[in-house]
């Protein structure tokens, strides 16, 4: 692509829509980097997969809040994460993680645990208990 031909659609005055950064050829052939303000078809798909993600996230956290799950599980969705991810994180074995996605399990693990989850994640051992 030239950089002529990089997504520049108008965007509202004051708009915090994000930029993107791609890679164009200039005049001379050479890769530069280039600002773009993307297209309203890429930033509706992203919208829709976030309101989606969003809602998958809130029933995970009612199934905590209900005692179902644990906020492991909510914090796991939140960060879009998986349980081989987590375990490639945290060196957990992933029947482990699966394991302490439940309620039960989850209130009984160790200091040491919720510490190695919420280093994994970035976030404070108190932040990973709740939802």
């Amino acid at each position: 692509m030239k950089i002529e031909e990089t997504l520049q659609e108008e965007q509202s005055p004051g708009s915090t829509q994000p930029r993107n950064i791609y890679y164009a050829l200039d005049e001379q052939g050479n890769y530069r980097q280039v600002l773009s303000t993307g297209c309203k078809a890429k930033q509706d798909a992203l919208s829709l997969i976030w309101e989606c993600i969003s809602k998958e996230a809130e029933t995970t956290r009612q199934e905590v809040l209900a005692g179902k799950k644990s906020p492991l599980a909510y914090h796991i969705k939140m960060r879009l994460l998986d349980i081989p991810m987590l375990a490639a994180y945290t060196g957990l074995p992933k029947k482990t993680i699966k394991k302490h996605m439940d309620a039960k399990a989850f209130l009984q693990l160790d200091a040491a645990t919720i510490k190695q989850y919420a280093d994994a994640m970035h976030i404070t051992e108190e932040e990973l208990k709740n939802v």
